[in-house]
């Protein structure tokens, strides 16, 4: 029963501020085989809220580290990320435990 399930959620734990090319094509990858992403962005990885291509990630269960977020100055809003997407780190520690598959930028 529990390989079923395998391969259907994956969790994307964003600390750098490169990459974003990438992350969105796995996104868009992901989305095409059925595959539920989660995406969390810290540390320097809160700074790709600000490219004019994370709009492309609208639409994706996104939540950003408010701590890392507010430590570069940044403020909301910002495309696809509510009020109650800024957090902590338990975001985190959950993005870890709920996935199938984790991956790290």
């Amino acid at each position: 029963m529990v390989s079923n399930l395998m391969g259907k959620t994956l969790g994307i734990f964003v600390t750098s501020d490169k990459y974003l090319d990438k992350i969105i094509r796995l996104c868009r990858a992901a989305k095409n085989r059925g595959v539920e992403v989660t995406l969390f962005f810290s540390h320097l990885g809160t700074l790709l809220t600000q490219d004019p291509r994370f709009v492309e990630l609208e639409g994706l269960k996104m939540s950003v580290c408010r701590v890392g977020f507010e430590s570069h100055g940044l403020r909301p809003p910002v495309p696809g990320i509510g009020q109650g997407d800024f957090t902590t780190q338990a975001m985190h520690a959950e993005l870890i435990d709920d996935c199938d598959r984790y991956l790290v930028f």
